[in-house]
């Protein structure tokens, strides 16, 4: 199992940027795909999930309305608008690999979207909002 995150770098504020995560060893109907950043300092934060057997998909209030996930076969897309300084991070992505509702197992919710239940993570790509 292997994630690889591309896409990042130095944008302005109000700009946009695409983010990858190509995945090999594992098919998304077996499991969701998280991003998750991590600011200097700061505790790993969960941004947004992608359940594609399931069709659904789970944006943290800091980012929703401007960012969107979506996936073809082998790989995960996060695209980001209307980025602020605030979203300057490393960007990983990880897919699931504990249960945490067995009632629904790979539902994209806020309590899914913690670290704990991801794994395979990727080397991570540096994203960074000038003002």
């Amino acid at each position: 199992v292997q994630l690889v995150e591309s896409g990042g770098g130095l944008v302005q504020a109000g700009g946009s940027l695409r983010l990858s995560c190509a995945a090999s060893g594992f098919s998304f109907d077996d499991t969701a795909v998280g991003w998750f950043r991590q600011a200097p300092g700061k505790e790993r934060e969960g941004v947004s999930c992608i359940s594609s057997k399931e069709g659904s998909t789970y944006y943290a209030d800091s980012v929703k309305g401007r960012f969107s996930v979506s996936n073809d076969k082998d790989t995960v897309y996060l695209i980001m608008n209307s980025l602020k300084p605030e979203d300057t991070a490393v960007y990983y992505c990880a897919r699931q690999t504990r249960i945490q509702d067995p009632w629904r197992p790979r539902t994209c919710t806020s309590s899914l979207l913690r670290h704990v239940f991801f794994g395979s993570w990727g080397q991570g790509t540096q994203v960074t909002v000038s003002s």
